[in-house]
């Protein structure tokens, strides 16, 4: 029984050091999507991110790796940017790459992995986003994509009594009179207001999900033993083979424990400590997309067809990245080592970046809230929480 309670414990602690993990970037990616949703218009997006080129689909890579989003905002934010006319290939390839090729991630895998993790998962983003293209517009849906895109046009979004406004809706207020496209002022009142509301709409929408997510992989850390990584990551087979499978299993792990980008580093380096190999370790780590509660995102978003179709592009292209990326450093011989004790960083406590970006970010929040609550005349915006 006090293994068991020490077990649980131990579990409950690294579920939340994972969300102290990526706690800030969840919030510095749903802020994006708000402003994205209240400041930019259609013709935009249309005319960044509405064609399926390389020029289209080179911005849209560059624009996801400045954004800094998790799994679950990026998701949220790509859906916006579809939503407003964004190509399908140009909104998967923002997904790709704002969960793969920034630097708060690269930074992390250098810290607990060492630098090689870091420069695979840079570059295989990059590979990542080619293979999805390829894929995409050799097999492209046309009939499916656009129910989906028809399906954000007219759908509305419900969340404790509250409706999202729609897209015409949101389109008309970046309208002149003369139809013409108006700058919205961030930094107006009423243009803060309706950023704070989005922002805690993306929240109530998706919390669920990501703590059902998080106690997964705590679970998973810190009650798994030992001799079922051995007969998982087929530790006495030949590292031919090893890799072949563990290329296929990553994804497959990854969508059973349902941790999204930066929270999944941990889990990835727990993994890599038990003898997962490399290749598994990096299609694990890219497929932080195709986890179940993303999934259900997905078919909330899009419907079920498109969803399965996202879902088995996704898993060909993070199982052939994995093997990709593995190769150069497998036959040059720049696998790390040692990665240290996991469990105990996740365990633990340190006042580092994270710290101060977690405190910026909750204060960030905070003002939203009391944004939501403000009066405006005869009106009250409440946060829908």
């Amino acid at each position: 029984m006090n293994n068991f309670l020490g077990s649980l414990a131990d579990s409950i602690l690294m579920s939340l050091g994972m969300f102290w993990q990526i706690g800030w970037s969840l919030a510095l990616g749903f802020t994006i999507t708000s402003v994205i949703e209240v400041a930019v218009s259609q013709d935009k997006i249309m005319r960044r991110f509405g064609k399926s080129g390389f020029r289209e689909i080179a911005f849209a890579t560059f624009f996801g790796a400045i954004s800094s989003s998790c799994s679950y905002a990026a998701a949220s934010t790509s859906r916006a940017l579809f939503k407003k006319g964004a190509s399908f290939i140009s909104s998967m390839a923002f997904l790709f790459s704002s969960t793969n090729l920034v630097i708060e991630l690269g930074v992390i895998l250098w810290l607990l992995m060492g630098w090689q993790f870091a420069i695979a998962e840079w570059v295989g983003g990059i590979v990542l986003i080619s293979l999805m293209s390829f894929i995409v517009k050799l097999t492209y849906p046309k009939k499916i994509i656009e129910d989906a895109f028809a399906k954000q046009q007219t759908s509305q979004k419900k969340c404790c009594g509250m409706k999202e406004m729609n897209h015409d809706h949101m389109h008309m207020e970046t309208m002149t009179d003369k139809g013409e496209p108006r700058e919205v002022k961030i930094f107006k009142p009423q243009t803060q207001r309706k950023i704070a509301g989005n922002y805690f709409m993306e929240w109530s929408m998706l919390w669920k999900d990501l703590v059902i997510g998080l106690l997964i992989a705590g679970v998973v850390g810190a009650f798994v033993p030992q001799s079922v990584f051995d007969v998982l990551f087929l530790k006495d087979a030949s590292p031919v083979v090893r890799e072949l499978v563990s290329a296929f299993i990553g994804p497959v792990i990854a969508i059973i424990t349902f941790v999204c980008s930066i929270g999944n580093v941990p889990l990835a380096a727990i993994f890599w400590s038990q003898g997962m190999g490399f290749s598994g370790v990096l299609s694990f780590l890219y497929a932080d997309l195709i986890v179940i509660p993303l999934l259900d995102v997905y078919r909330k978003y899009y419907g079920w067809k498109l969803m399965w179709y996202i879902f088995i592009v996704f898993f060909i292209t993070m199982v052939f990245a994995g093997l990709i990326m593995s190769l150069p450093f497998n036959i040059f011989h720049l696998i790390p080592k040692n990665i240290g004790n996991v469990r105990e960083e996740l365990m633990s406590f340190k006042i580092n970046y994270t710290f101060y970006l977690n405190i910026i970010f909750g204060l960030i929040s905070l003002y939203f809230f009391f944004l939501t609550r403000k009066k405006t005349g005869h009106e009250v915006v409440h946060a829908p929480l």
